[in-house]
């Protein structure tokens, strides 16, 4: 069935770190594979955004850092479980990058801008 025939919506999830001392070298030791299975979801058009959240610092101090400190993705799928499972199977979360009992998966409407 194409993706015109079946009815997708769009999910938004914030997956934020864990805080311990060792979040940040996790999430760079296993990020090449999280970045290759987004880069297929993208390319199957079930990921239509993702990207890193940063530390505030990164901006409002001149030599900071950039810290990664969790996750933004947008997903098209039918249902909010087919998100769920996504989310639960990737690497992130199953290393142990993301905080598991902080991750939110909402249905999203688009406002304003487009995914197209």
């Amino acid at each position: 069935m194409s993706n015109a025939q079946r009815n997708l919506y769009t999910f938004i999830v914030y997956a934020p770190d864990k805080t311990d001392d060792g979040a940040l070298q996790r999430r760079l030791n296993v990020r090449p594979t999280h970045m290759a299975r987004g880069s297929d979801l993208s390319k199957n058009g079930t990921l239509k955004l993702g990207g890193a959240m940063l530390t505030p610092e990164c901006i409002t101090t001149p030599d900071a850092k950039k810290e990664m400190i969790g996750s933004v993705l947008l997903f098209e799928a039918e249902t909010i479980e087919d998100v769920k499972k996504i989310v639960e199977t990737d690497i992130y979360y199953t290393s142990g990058v993301w905080d598991t009992e902080k991750i939110v998966i909402k249905p999203f409407a688009i406002g304003i801008g487009s995914l197209a």
